[in-house]
């Protein structure tokens, strides 16, 4: 296969079959695709996300992480779809007696994998054209996802404009950046970020945002 660019393939990374599935029926068998388990979690996501980049021998040109995720209050709404603008670990860092300090406050590295702008702009602007309620902008990682208003509110005050939460992005993201390949992450809102409520969460039209979202994707990828 080519190495040029634009004859690489795009690995989309999801964490569990229900998602993985939902980007096939979405990708409807389009060429140049393949999708993959991630495993549940940053440590899984990195470690595997790894063992594919490096089987691969460069034959991606793009990584997308793609699922359902929690979305904050204002700025993505249940049932909607976020593109990342940024991917970054959100409690990659250490709490101090004047509150949270990043990975980067701390000066050990980065806890934010940046997300080309111009990407951004195209899928987001493709879901739109779509019909499909999108918005563009930080998508957090975390090992445990948030379940307080408490949480919340102290997610959002430290990274203003959050969109969306997940438990992957960063693990896929880090290992796409170490591999020298752009990165992306797509999630589908079945929940709000906050109060963890079972009952309120919308898992199966989640699901089938991210599967037209999916078949988006196949035209602008």
């Amino acid at each position: 296969m080519s190495k040029d660019a634009s004859a690489r393939r795009v690995l989309i990374l999801t964490a569990v079959e229900a998602e993985r599935e939902a980007v096939r029926r979405g990708l409807q068998g389009a060429a140049g695709f393949d999708v993959e388990l991630a495993g549940v979690g940053p440590v899984a996501a990195a470690v595997n996300a790894t063992k594919l980049l490096a089987k691969a021998d460069g034959q991606y040109g793009l990584v997308v992480i793609a699922g359902i995720a929690g979305g904050f209050s204002g700025q993505a709404e249940v049932g909607s779809l976020v593109v990342s603008s940024e991917i970054i670990a959100a409690d990659l860092g250490a709490e101090t007696l004047e509150g949270f300090r990043s990975l980067d406050e701390l000066g050990f590295g980065s806890a934010r994998v940046p997300v080309d702008p111009a990407l951004v702009a195209r899928v987001t602007e493709a879901l739109h054209i779509g019909g499909l309620p999108v918005t563009a902008g930080p998508v957090l990682t975390l090992s445990t996802v948030t379940g307080t208003a408490a949480s919340e509110a102290e997610l959002t005050a430290r990274v203003p404009g959050a969109a969306a939460e997940g438990m992957e992005g960063y693990g896929v993201a880090y290992a796409a950046h170490d591999f020298g390949l752009p990165v992306l992450e797509v999630r589908a809102i079945s929940n709000a970020v906050g109060p963890r409520d079972r009952s309120a969460w919308r898992i199966k039209d989640a699901l089938l945002a991210l599967e037209a979202a999916s078949a988006r994707l196949a035209e602008v990828l």
